[in-house]
């Protein structure tokens, strides 16, 4: 792989990255009230000329792309600011809650693979077969099924009716951490099932494979060494685009098991107007996002070294 491939992906990634930051800095700053307004709002003792001084204090009387660059420059120097909501720096409400939903939702990916990489091969193998008709009800059933619904239905068997469960998340029960896993598992096992599938269906037709089983070759080597390797295209597609999903947290689950992730600390920072930390927060997954399109650029170079030369 040439450096040249690196760098002309790292550039991209840095140029979306900085015209996101921009866009994501100016919607939330056109947004109507500010953190001053809401002080006001919750104190009717701040008077008119107080206001004016806090304006002036925090920037706000400045034109917008006057404190973007203010606000870029301070971020860049690791300083984001303090959490209206938490009255926290920013960095320290965010990391342990990334940490939260690195490990939930890192479990849940681990777990979708194990399951969904020998379906796929079985599947692959026997195609229009009851067992590949009976995998493929199952994908269609979990891209339909909505996943609150899911967890709910979830929630009220094993909490409800069995008691067997905690019907709230934390890192600190990990018994605790199975409702959601299993909710987060079912939808991720119907779209890499489904997206992998076809692929390892067209790959284990190619000539290539016809010809190395008809000269000797065992079917599981045959499988794994030259089909699994050409159907991965998908697989790495998934893969990567779910590490912004798997800092970015999923809102539903994260509120519905009241689990401390940041899809949920995004949300509430949005409704409860805390600009710090939804601009922070959002770049981060951004940013995140954009290491995941790298990483499969960078993958699919490995894989295909034709890729390498497209750049």
């Amino acid at each position: 792989m040439s450096s040249r491939f690196i760098f002309y992906r790292l550039l991209q990634m840095l140029a979306t990255l900085g015209v996101m930051s921009l866009l994501v800095y100016t919607l939330i700053g056109l947004m109507p009230g500010d953190p001053v307004d809401l002080m006001l709002a919750g104190n009717p003792h701040i008077t008119p000329e107080d206001a004016i001084r806090l304006k002036a204090l925090y920037g706000l009387d400045r034109p917008l792309l006057e404190r973007y660059g203010h606000w870029l420059q301070a971020v860049l120097g690791g300083d984001a600011g303090y959490s209206r909501l938490y009255g926290l720096p920013v960095l320290d409400v965010l990391l342990p809650r990334l940490r939260n939903t690195a490990c939930l939702m890192g479990l849940s990916l681990l777990l979708t693979l194990v399951i969904s990489i020998p379906l796929v091969v079985y599947a692959a193998r026997r195609p229009q077969s009851w067992a590949d008709k009976a995998i493929n009800i199952f994908c269609l059933s979990g891209m339909s099924l909505p996943v609150f619904w899911l967890a709910l239905l979830l929630i009220s068997l094993f909490v409800v009716r069995l008691g067997w469960l905690p019907a709230s998340a934390s890192l600190a029960d990990p018994l605790s951490l199975l409702l959601p896993t299993l909710t987060l598992t079912v939808s991720g096992l119907a779209v890499y099932i489904r997206h992998t599938r076809t692929a390892m269906i067209g790959a284990l037709q190619a000539d290539h494979i016809k010809t190395a089983l008809a000269k000797g070759c065992s079917p599981a080597r045959v499988i794994w060494n030259h089909a699994f390797k050409n159907a991965l295209p998908p697989v790495v597609t998934l893969l990567m685009l779910d590490l912004g999903a798997l800092l970015g947290g999923a809102v539903t689950v994260e509120t519905i098991f009241a689990f401390p992730g940041m899809g949920k600390l995004m949300f509430d920072a949005v409704m409860g107007n805390d600009f710090n930390l939804a601009l922070t927060g959002f770049l981060l997954l951004t940013a995140f996002v954009m290491l995941g399109n790298f990483l499969a650029d960078v993958t699919y170079a490995l894989l295909d070294p034709r890729v390498d030369k497209t750049a």
